[in-house]
């Protein structure tokens, strides 16, 4: 929403708690004493457990938000500490399913210091090797299949120890009205950051939208170049582009991301067709024209 000129960053403040949570949401804390700018930064980003990051990285949040056009180079080694990886670990969902390698949560535990010990090293010397994401698909409400991927254990806790280090860096970026996909903000904190906005200012519009398949269709090159903006790390950028580069595992054969998306563009317009062919049956047998028309 935007209100007056150079002033859309302003935070809006619920007057009541949001959805009864036991803790400050995002709303609340951005309006007390914040006159603009991201949700109550401290001196190191906290997590949704509250986790304090260790302050080296403080220190590259510190200087990314001093130096809005700085490039960081040296940031690998932040994501392959031990202590960054466990803390990757403890975020991971302990029932989610296994990946290609059918490791699951508690079993990769039992023995977790060894594994990150191990898979610290490989980070270090360059060794790690993403895995392809398993694929599966789920029903939709419309009758089409969701498609779902399903990554490897130690590929999502390097995949999390890298967000918590990227989020240092674009979390002091971000404005304060800005939810989507941010550590400590959630869509019911959007809702009723709108509502408060809807009751208590002025407001002539409001733009709702969903970008169809993005995912399916995101370039994976703008999405490093975009990456290069802030991002000189070559390390941590082979890394990204490892995983873009695994592909998917579909029963039992390996299909590169580019072919994956062709293959999501085709079925979408089966879909569509098949769509379109049950509409022009259904106008032929309730009134011909006239109801095609309708359909």
């Amino acid at each position: 929403m935007m209100n007056e000129h150079g002033k859309s960053d302003r935070p809006i403040v619920p007057g009541k708690s949001p959805n009864k949570t036991k803790t400050p949401a995002a709303e609340e804390m951005e309006g007390r004493g914040l006159a603009k700018g991201n949700l109550g930064q401290q001196n190191a980003i906290r997590t949704q457990s509250r986790v304090v990051v260790p302050s080296e990285l403080a220190q590259v949040r510190q200087t990314a938000k001093q130096n809005k056009g700085m490039k960081f180079t040296a940031l690998m080694h932040h994501i392959y500490r031990i202590d960054t990886l466990r803390f990757a670990y403890s975020q991971l969902k302990r029932q989610a399913a296994p990946g290609v390698d059918g490791e699951t949560w508690r079993h990769y535990g039992e023995a977790l210091e060894d594994n990150l010990q191990n898979l610290s090293h490989r980070l270090k010397r360059g060794a790690y090797r993403a895995k392809p994401v398993r694929r599966v698909y789920i029903p939709k409400a419309d009758g089409r299949l969701r498609p779902l991927g399903v990554t490897a254990l130690e590929d999502k806790i390097v995949q999390r120890a890298t967000v918590e280090v990227l989020n240092t860096i674009y979390e002091t970026d971000f404005l304060g009205f800005s939810y989507g996909f941010r550590p400590g903000r959630n869509q019911h904190q959007a809702l009723d950051a709108l509502y408060s906005g809807l009751r208590d200012r002025s407001v002539n519009w409001v733009l709702d939208l969903d970008v169809r398949s993005f995912f399916d269709k995101l370039s994976h090159a703008w999405l490093v170049r975009f990456l290069q903006h802030r991002i000189a790390d070559r390390r941590v950028l082979h890394l990204i582009q490892k995983w873009l580069s695994a592909g998917v595992l579909e029963e039992g054969k390996r299909t590169s991301w580019k072919k994956v998306r062709r293959r999501a563009e085709v079925l979408r317009r089966c879909w569509l067709t098949s769509i379109s062919i049950t509409s022009s049956i259904s106008g032929f047998r309730h009134g011909g024209a006239s109801a095609r028309t309708a359909t």
